[in-house]
This record gives structure tokens, C-alpha cells and sequence, in this order.
């Protein structure tokens, strides 16, 4: 017979993100139960999400009520453009004041945009749903687009060197576009035009040689270079996409909510082909409880991270309870992990010079933020929470005497966290030990064969915590509770040690 003294070890790395589709029996170690606030990280582990902060110190001007949402935030050259109310702003980042650009904008809706340069002069247009469509040049001087057809139109894209508006509440099913090289020349002769498909548009979105008109149950794509050849073909009539505001390109592919979760398409190998794919059936149950109940939808792409967010946003939800998914794409699988405390009524993401800027407008309170800066959500302090599976080691009959867990982090600086070891499916007759300080003033960090009482941080250090455990039990998880207060960190992997007890 076995040695049922000798301590048994068994490690595992954190991958595979947030799983709630399968039995603890049959997830992986790595995966989680609960991951909020935690990133799959593309370097390996869960990390610690960053916070958010101020990008221009001053509010966006409210134009009649402090309820204003900021219904659109924008990079554009070396400033900020924000909307609230019935006007457009813009700002320096960090900067302390707005200037009105745009004003008398009655009804505006949540905006979109698109950046280009037609004529060697960069620009930005502007639609919000209500009034026509404007146009801002370098020198910030705003032009309304002049024909009355694209008046409300909700989306806007540059596609071929045309512009294409489309989402007009009169006419839902149609897309107008203009000449080329002229966002604001509409006669057919000179090449503008427009088309319908049979359902109510909810998206516009280029990727690689084609424009995919996103409906709420059919999704169409649009090839060819000019009026004289473009073509309307389906690319499914079974599948829509609920929300335009969800519609991102995302490690290579475009990303969006359909009615049944986060899809993909996906351009194959063989040219003009497409395949629509789910991707979200790991967390399916979290898109399932807030499709329906949401009120608006949110999206921002983090291209560094190769990660998609998305939010929920619910009218009767405060901010700090505002949820959110982190998807990841991590070798060639999606990552998923919870987020809560972000509440974004507008958001944008802009590379320049291989710095990637993400902001978003606030929902309430009339700041530009932001994202992956700082270690809270301006002054909230962020809770980040990781729960393993029930780890049974193959034998959910024997109890297991525990020992110790080692955990290998990767710190960016001081951290504060709470380590909790949990029994028997946490039943309320099972042992629950108190907290294990998981932070840099009490752990003992090993080296090699060498221990120092403080890890060190930076660089590739990967401290190992032995923490000495008890209790017992058939099975066993692991929880971190982040303290709040101190910068991200990556949970790379653990290792339980236990002796063998008696079979149930």
C-alpha cells in the first residue's frame, strides 16, 4: 500500500479564464469559478486589472442638466472631442478646460465616427441619430454635411474612399454613400448612391476588402470598389447583432453580440468565404442574464492586450456594481473574466506612435477617462476576486490532509491580497481558515535555494510564496480577495501540497 504520510504535490498554471459551462469534475485546475477583476494575461497567469483616471482634468460642459451623459469621446490629432448635451467640445489631454466647437445639436443620441483623410487634410465626421451629420478639420472648424438624405443618420464608415451613413429612424434598412474622395457629394452621376436590405440595420463595420452591414437578424457585405460594381451578398440570415455599439475588429476577425453571445466572423483561406463562429459559450450564462436586461451596450478594444470589452449598463445599476466581460485571446483560445465597475457611455481606443489610448465618457458625472491607467478607478478602489475549481486530484473519496500552497506572482509593486483555502465545496459544515496575508510585508518570496524575508519587484521576477495551511477536506479551492489599494499583479500559478486521509 502507499505511503499516506508522504506530502503530495500538485501544481497547476492559471489559464483558461472564467469557465461556468462545465462540472468542477470536469474543469481544468487553471480555470476559474470566479474571476473579477482579474485578466487573462497574454504574458501568462490573471492579472490584476489596471485602474482608470482623469484624461482631461475638467468636466465636459452640461448644456441643461448634471444628468448629461457624455455621448461621445473622441481622439483627434492632439486633442479630445467630447459631446454632451446639444454640443461637441474639445480638449487637451490633461488638460483643465473645454472649448465648444458645435453646439445647437437638439436630441443627440449616443455618436459615432470615423477618422479619414480624403483630400491630404485629416478630418473626423460626426452622427448622432438626430441632426446632420458634421465634419471637423484639422483646425477643429466644424461643417455640416449639406444633403438632407443623411440628416439622423446613427452610422457612419469610409469605405473604398466613399462615406457611407446609414440608421436613419425614416429609413432603417437603408445605406447612402458619396462620392469618392467628397464625404459631402451626393449626385449619382459623379459616383454616390445607395442601396436597401431587408431588415433594420444596427451596425456598419469595414474589415479587410468588405463593408458588413450588421441587422438585427441578418448580416450582409457589401464588395467592390465603386457604384459601378459594388454588390450586396448575405453573409447569414439567421444571425443578427443586437447592438452597433458591440461591433469591434479583435484579433483579426470582427467581434459583436448576437443574440446568443459574442460571435466572430471570420474571413477563411479561401477568399470571399465566411464562417460565423460563437465564441462566448464559456460564460454564456452571464450574456444570457444581461442581454436581456441591459439597457445599453459598450465596447472597447485594448489592441496590446489582444482584449474586448464589453458592458452592461442597466439604468437602476450604480457604477460600482456595473458589469462587464473581459475576452481574451490568449494563443488560440478566448479568455474570459467578469469585470464590475466601469460604466462607459461612450468609448474610443487610438494608437499613436505604439501608445495605445483607451477612454471612455462617464455615464453620469461628465468626466473623460482614461482606461489602463493608475491602480483605482479614480479614487474607488478596484476588489479583484479569483476562485479556483473544487480540486478533488482525481479522488473526491479521500480526504486530504493540507500542508501548504505555494503561489508564484508576478507583483508590479507592493500588493495586498488575501489568500483563502476553502473545503468541501465550501459547505457551511466544512472548515473555512481564516486569511492567508498574501502581500510583501509578511510572505517569504524563494529564490533558488535562497529566501529573503521581501520579494522584489519589476522586471521578470516571479516571487514563490510557501504558505503553510490547514484544515481538510475531499476537496479543496483557492481564493484570492485583492485588498483594493495596491498596484496589479499576475497570479501565475500554485502548487497545493496535502497527505493522504482516509476514504469516505
Amino acid at each position: 500500500m502507499p505511503d499516506a504520510s508522504q506530502v503530495q504535490p500538485v501544481a497547476f498554471n492559471c489559464e483558461g479564464g472564467l469557465v461556468l459551462n462545465k462540472s468542477t469534475f470536469m474543469m481544468q485546475p487553471g480555470e476559474a469559478l470566479e474571476l473579477e477583476n482579474f485578466e487573462p494575461d497574454i504574458e501568462g497567469g490573471y492579472r490584476r486589472i489596471s485602474g482608470f483616471s482623469k484624461y482631461v482634468t475638467a468636466i465636459v460642459p452640461q448644456t441643461s442638466s448634471s444628468s448629461e451623459k457624455v455621448l461621445m469621446v473622441a481622439t483627434f490629432g492632439d486633442v479630445v472631442l467630447a459631446a454632451r448635451g446639444t454640443s461637441i467640445y474639445s480638449a487637451t489631454p490633461g488638460g483643465s478646460s473645454w472649448t465648444s466647437r458645435d453646439s445647437g445639436r437638439t436630441g443627440a443620441l449616443k455618436y459615432n465616427f470615423e477618422r479619414f483623410n480624403f483630400d491630404g487634410t485629416d478630418k473626423i465626421v460626426v452622427v448622432d441619430g438626430a441632426n446632420a451629420p458634421t465634419i471637423f478639420n484639422s483646425s477643429l472648424a466644424a461643417t455640416d454635411v449639406s444633403e438632407s438624405s443623411v440628416a439622423g443618420s446613427k452610422f457612419v464608415v469610409s469605405f473604398k474612399n466613399h462615406m457611407f451613413y446609414a440608421g436613419k429612424s425614416t429609413t432603417k434598412q437603408e445605406v447612402i454613400f458619396s462620392e469618392p474622395f467628397d464625404e459631402d457629394g451626393f449626385n449619382s452621376g459623379q459616383g454616390a448612391g445607395s442601396f436597401k436590405v431587408d431588415d433594420e440595420i444596427t451596425g456598419l463595420k469595414v474589415f479587410r476588402d468588405d463593408l458588413f452591414i450588421f441587422c438585427e437578424t441578418r448580416i450582409f457585405k457589401l464588395t467592390g470598389t465603386s457604384s459601378s460594381n459594388f454588390a450586396v451578398a448575405d453573409v447569414t440570415r439567421d444571425i443578427g447583432c443586437i447592438n452597433g455599439d458591440t461591433i469591434q475588429e479583435f484579433a483579426g476577425d470582427l467581434i459583436f453580440l448576437g443574440p446568443d453571445g459574442l460571435r466572430t466572423i471570420a474571413g477563411t483561406a479561401r477568399i470571399g468565404d465566411v464562417e460565423l463562429g460563437t465564441i462566448s459559450s464559456n460564460v454564456q450564462s452571464i450574456f444570457n442574464e444581461n442581454i436581456a436586461s441591459a439597457s445599453e451596450f459598450d465596447s472597447i478594444v485594448i489592441p496590446d492586450k489582444t482584449q474586448y470589452r464589453i458592458f452592461f449598463t442597466k439604468s437602476s445599476v450604480a457604477e460600482n456594481q456595473t458589469k462587464g466581460i473581459i475576452c481574451v485571446m490568449r494563443g488560440q483560445k478566448f479568455e474570459f473574466a467578469e469585470i464590475r465597475g466601469i460604466r462607459p457611455a461612450s468609448t474610443d481606443h487610438f494608437v499613436s506612435e505604439g501608445d495605445v489610448i483607451v477612454l471612455h465618457g462617464a455615464y453620469s458625472g461628465g468626466y473623460v477617462y482614461r482606461q489602463e491607467q493608475g491602480n483605482t478607478f479614480d479614487d474607488t478602489v478596484i476588489f479583484g476576486k479569483y476562485r479556483s475549481p473544487d480540486l478533488t486530484f482525481n479522488d473526491p473519496g479521500i480526504r486530504k490532509h493540507m500542508q501548504r500552497v505555494i503561489v508564484n506572482y508576478k507583483p508590479e509593486a507592493a500588493i495586498d491580497a488575501d489568500l483563502f483555502v476553502r473545503y468541501d465545496y465550501e459547505a457551511a459544515s466544512s472548515a473555512r481558515p481564516a486569511a492567508y496575508p498574501l502581500d510583501s510585508t509578511d510572505v517569504v518570496a524563494i529564490y533558488g535555494t535562497s529566501v529573503y524575508g521581501v520579494p522584489t519587484y519589476g522586471g521578470a521576477s516571479q516571487p514563490l510564496v510557501r504558505q503553510a495551511v490547514e484544515g481538510s477536506g475531499f476537496a479543496i479551492a483557492l481564493r484570492v480577495n485583492d485588498g483594493g489599494s495596491t498596484a496589479p499583479y499576475s497570479l501565475k500559478g500554485f502548487q497545493l501540497e496535502y497527505q493522504l486521509g482516509a476514504r469516505r
